[in-house]
């Protein structure tokens, strides 16, 4: 029998450093554990010092609790015990017949087991010394496995902590442009001898840009969970870029948009607008910034045709390219232009428009390069916008 319990003993071992998380090492330790040895039950009490926090799986229990300090008590058994290095020690004062198993990690005591007594009491010592160090060696083992999933708890809530402020830094740096906005237009209705009519475009102006706001908020909050989902509707695009021309020079201030657009006047495409929209005002704000204030950006954008190996159709692509008058982007920076928070001699903002602008590009399905050519910034960006058959060739007379 005993030798049967030791080699169940050694298979638990060997599986507390299998456990996938935190609640199957602790059933194994409070409920498979005291099962193999005949025990009354079992109680884990977990001390995380990195995140300062005190747990228990206390015994008839099934989930692991935070403990508050002064709260109710633990239920555990009375320990008389103590195992350490494969030896039984009695404590002093110890009462009942339950033992206590330290659980000792690199980083120091990172629990306690309290393990019960032994139903029926069919020995002098509730525990045989081959089980003494079995379980010396399998606490060693729950102890590091222990170690591990507290750290990935904490480093989990840790970039849990990252994600939010990269989403408000997000929030923060998009929210500018519509800002100035609205507070531009709200300054003029308090201005005297405003036309009602003029209050009534100006007011439409305001919700326009509370609208786009919302719209924002839930694309940042995409954009930090992986984005990807579009809200796609056919436009006429030559048509599109000409009402956000004029819709950027009135967000950006100073900026003026010198458009050069050879695109078909009915050129459809399937796109989600508002975010392509916020594409482009990213890389002309940095633009503006870029030229002190006040500046010419050029939008050239024309549509090309281009073969699909092996197939008859052919792919219709939208290229778009941004170059604005300023000094350019430094050489230091030109290879991680598209990185999260990079940035060089701005005097605000946190780095993130250029990261926003690619991602929804590629969510299109679309490529953004930096060119290398000047003067200024050059941003040639590419989207599909599906294919078409070939042109039927009239046949030789």
């Amino acid at each position: 029998m005993s030798s049967a319990r030791t080699r169940v003993l050694k298979r638990l071992a060997e599986e507390v450093l299998e456990q996938p998380d935190l609640d199957g090492l602790s059933q194994l330790l409070t409920q498979e554990l005291p099962r193999c040895l005949g025990l009354s039950g079992a109680t884990l009490l977990l001390w995380d010092r990195k995140l300062n926090s005190f747990e228990a799986l206390a015994v008839g229990e099934t989930r692991i609790k935070t403990v508050q300090p002064g709260g109710e008590a633990v239920p555990a058994p009375e320990a008389r015990y103590l195992i350490s290095e494969g030896a039984l020690i009695e404590t002093a004062g110890g009462t009942g017949e339950g033992a206590l198993l330290p659980l000792m990690a690199r980083s120091g005591l990172v629990g306690m087991l309290v393990l019960g007594g032994q139903k029926g009491r069919l020995r002098k010592t509730p525990f045989a010394q081959g089980d003494l160090r079995v379980l010396s060696a399998l606490a060693a083992r729950a102890a590091l496995a222990l170690e591990n999933h507290l750290y990935q708890r904490e480093l989990i809530a840790s970039e849990r902590m990252a994600a939010l402020g990269t989403m408000a830094s997000m929030l923060a740096h998009d929210f500018r442009g519509p800002m100035t906005v609205i507070r531009g237009y709200a300054e003029c209705l308090l201005e005297a001898g405003v036309s009602d009519g003029e209050v009534r475009s100006r007011a439409e102006l305001i919700m326009q840009m509370v609208d786009r706001l919302e719209r924002m908020t839930a694309e940042t909050l995409d954009f930090a969970r992986g984005g990807g989902r579009l809200a796609r509707r056919p436009v006429v695009l030559p048509d599109l870029l000409e009402e956000w021309a004029p819709e950027l020079e009135i967000e950006l201030p100073g900026l003026e948009i010198v458009r050069e657009l050879s695109i078909p006047p009915n050129t459809r495409g399937s796109i989600d607008a508002d975010k392509m929209r916020r594409a482009i005002t990213n890389i002309a704000a940095n633009a503006r910034e870029a030229m002190g204030g006040r500046g010419r950006l050029h939008m050239i954008a024309d549509v090309v045709e281009e073969p699909r190996p092996g197939q008859p159709e052919h792919a219709l692509r939208l290229r778009l390219v941004l170059r604005d008058e300023g000094p350019g982007v430094h050489a230091e920076i030109r290879e991680r232009i598209f990185d999260p928070f990079v940035t060089r001699g701005k005097s605000g903002g946190t780095g993130l428009g250029l990261a926003i602008t690619r991602r929804f590009i590629e969510d299109h399905g679309g490529t953004i390069e930096l060119l290398p050519e000047g003067p200024g910034a050059a941003f040639r960006i590419s989207l599909p916008l599906g294919v078409i058959a070939p042109p039927v060739m009239a046949a030789a007379v």
